[in-house]
């Protein structure tokens, strides 16, 4: 049955889906009046919706018995340097499958991809869409929020509560497993994964003092995006 995102603000027991959600359903995958879809509101409802009316631009539709599901826990957040070409993409993808809550791109010393204002912003529209036919695929309620690209000093200046990991090279790190069994059960893990340089010494030392505990992935060297998806799928295996 295929999914659609319908705005919480749209949630009436007669609706119509959204423009764009209305031409995918006629025109790509001919829908017709009488047909059942499952729409969601990526705050955690979802129900199964009856079409009463199909057209090119606009889908009418009757929502049936609504379900709210819990938010994945702990909420999982991940601030991630920003590797070149499209592996962003993927990392966006894949992450949301894994049940991410919250998603950070980050412009490191050692990245090489650096973006203004303007291509910040325009990445980050780009990658919410990603993160949005992600939760349609994999059945996820809860669309994470992919933040616009910050650099790590920004980032480390927000403060943040819960349990913090930093992926890292450096000596003294300890295993993935020690850091996690370190915890209780926290509200929230946020997890720092670096470029392929790793951070730098000052990135490192600044996030250190921020409470990040440093843990090693292993005797390997990961691309980041190998290590982000590993770290993401042994915290949500460890607390369930």
């Amino acid at each position: 049955m295929a999914r659609f995102f319908l705005p919480a603000a749209s949630w009436q027991s007669a609706t119509h889906l959204p423009d764009e959600e209305s031409r995918h359903c006629a025109q790509v995958l001919r829908y017709q009046a009488g047909d059942v879809i499952e729409v969601f509101d990526g705050q955690g409802r979802r129900a199964q919706a009856r079409l009463t009316q199909v057209r090119k631009q606009e889908v009418s539709l009757e929502i049936g018995e609504i379900q709210h599901l819990p938010r994945p826990h702990p909420a999982l957040v991940l601030a991630a340097a920003v590797p070149k070409g499209k592996t962003m993409d993927w990392v966006i993808e894949k992450s949301v499958e894994l049940g991410v809550s919250h998603i950070v791109p980050l412009m490191t010393r050692h990245t090489v991809v650096k973006y203004d204002a303007s291509e910040a912003e325009k990445k980050a529209e780009k990658w919410q869409k990603i993160a949005l036919e992600a939760c349609k695929q994999c059945g996820q309620t809860w669309l994470p929020e992919v933040a616009t690209p910050v650099t790590m000093k920004h980032f480390l200046a927000e403060s943040r509560a819960g349990a913090k990991v930093i992926a890292s090279l450096a000596e003294g790190a300890r295993p993935l497993r020690q850091v996690m069994e370190s915890f209780a059960m926290p509200e929230t893990v946020t997890i720092l994964i670096g470029p392929e340089g790793d951070f730098s010494e000052e990135e490192t030392a600044a996030a250190l003092a921020d409470g990040y505990q440093p843990a090693t992935l292993g005797p390997l060297v990961l691309r980041c995006e190998t290590a982000a998806l590993l770290v993401l799928s042994a915290l949500r295996c460890h607390f369930g």
